[in-house]
């Protein structure tokens, strides 16, 4: 008997093994294409939407035991919240670190806050902003 007689005849009896795992392959890729889909869009919803509060540090002054800093928040009207910001030494310490809360209806904010320091801080960072 040769080899071509017992092989079947192609596309009679259902798919070969190489399709099933093609097909098998193409499904993994698509739920995993909209899992990661879901996973993007869960956090831009949680960063656009949820984030109410933002701030920048315009400028700062350091003295010996405090700094000074110009804070400008960007929040929704009527949301309270807060926002942190640490000092550090000229040799990368940690010197004063504190949360400048903030409540009301305007929604922008031009504040001057003092950041009590143990040493003289060389910078002004803002570390974020939360509500509540």
């Amino acid at each position: 008997m040769s080899t071509a007689s017992t092989r079947l005849p192609e596309g009679r009896y259902g798919r070969s093994s190489d399709e099933r795992a093609d097909h098998k392959l193409k499904i993994a890729g698509a739920v995993f294409a909209a899992a990661l889909l879901a996973l993007v869009a869960y956090f831009a919803y949680h960063y656009v939407v949820e984030s109410r509060i933002s701030a920048q540090v315009i400028a700062f002054d350091a003295t010996n035991d405090a700094v000074q800093v110009h804070l400008e928040v960007h929040k929704d009207s009527g949301t309270s919240g807060y926002c942190t910001l640490r000092s550090q030494a000229a040799d990368g310490s940690e010197v004063g670190r504190a949360d400048f809360r903030f409540t009301g209806s305007a929604t922008r904010i031009d504040k001057v806050v003092t950041l009590r320091t143990t040493a003289k801080g060389t910078t002004a960072e803002l570390l974020g902003c939360h509500t509540g």
